[in-house]
């Protein structure tokens, strides 16, 4: 009996934790709002020759998945020099968004567990968005 509760609490547990990341995904029609109001930091985590290649939403900036941490952890200052951005605080707005939302769903782990509570990713990713808009111009075109 006593490993059936504690099972139950487990479960229970998770079902908390997996509710609570459910409700940090972000929709298209979100996402355009957000955009629209401009009180969002849009990070885009593919590869730079994926954004080189397909183009990218507009108003994102390009930080790939195997950057997030160092990113989120640099001086403001070095954030400034590397991504010719200001460095989000962990309060601001953080929308995390990729090609179908794996990476930006691992993008929001990583930054939730560093404390950037109101960070969200959009789970449609740039193959969704690309459906609703006209990609912007790719690089050197």
């Amino acid at each position: 009996m006593i490993v059936f509760f504690s099972g139950l609490k487990s479960i229970k547990g998770s079902c908390h934790n997996f509710c609570t990341a459910v409700s940090k995904v972000v929709t298209y029609k979100e996402l355009k709002n957000l955009l629209n109001s401009k009180k969002i930091i849009l990070i885009d985590v593919r590869e730079t020759w994926e954004i080189y290649m397909y183009g990218k939403i507009p108003g994102s900036m390009n930080i790939p998945l195997d950057d997030v941490v160092e990113a989120l952890q640099m001086s403001p200052r070095e954030f400034k020099e590397k991504y010719n951005e200001e460095q989000p605080s962990k309060s601001d707005n953080l929308v995390f968004s990729c090609l179908a939302g794996v990476r930006s769903k691992k993008a929001l782990e990583t930054a939730v567990s560093l404390g950037f509570s109101s960070a969200q990713h959009y789970a449609g990713g740039w193959k969704e968005w690309s459906t609703y808009e006209h990609p912007e111009k790719k690089q050197g075109e």
